[in-house]
């Protein structure tokens, strides 16, 4: 598996880029994903605003982008790519503010929602929405567990 976290624009460092790395990995290895490649751009919010722009006419910042190589008519010649999910840690960290979560539970969240992006999964109806949620759920729980597994043996 290969996984490269790396950052674009102005980011805070309240999360380290091996610790992504790490919480992805864990991820793949729940999807049963062990030969996957995987890029992640921790970012600011001018950064993810440009990309939002540019890739889906919106004219403001988001959350999390997902960038999928398995999609469209070249889709077949990804193989183990997956693709790029992009995160903006200062939409983040507003967005935990909000929650009353840690940005790392935040980026943690995005980063299983934008991976989930990357293998088809959508939100478009209710169905899927509850779907795609339990998933993202799902992912979030073996990094806990993998992260008091890691905890308890340090």
């Amino acid at each position: 598996m290969i996984v490269t976290v790396r950052r674009e624009g102005q980011t805070p460092r309240t999360l380290t880029n091996k610790a992504v790395d790490a919480e992805a990995r864990c991820m793949l290895r729940a999807l049963k994903l062990p030969r996957a490649e995987l890029s992640v751009v921790l970012c600011d919010d001018p950064t993810i605003h440009q990309l939002n722009k540019q890739y889906r006419k919106k004219n403001k910042p988001t959350d999390v982008l997902a960038f999928a190589l398995r999609e469209g008519p070249a889709g077949h010649l990804a193989g183990d790519a997956l693709g790029d999910v992009v995160i903006s840690l200062e939409t983040a960290a507003r967005q935990a503010r909000e929650r009353k979560v840690t940005v790392k539970e935040e980026v943690r969240m995005l980063l299983a929602h934008g991976l989930l992006h990357l293998l088809g999964w959508d939100h478009q109806t209710d169905d899927e929405d509850a779907a795609m949620r339990a998933e993202t759920e799902r992912l979030m729980a073996a990094v806990a567990r993998w992260a008091r597994r890691n905890a308890a043996g340090a």
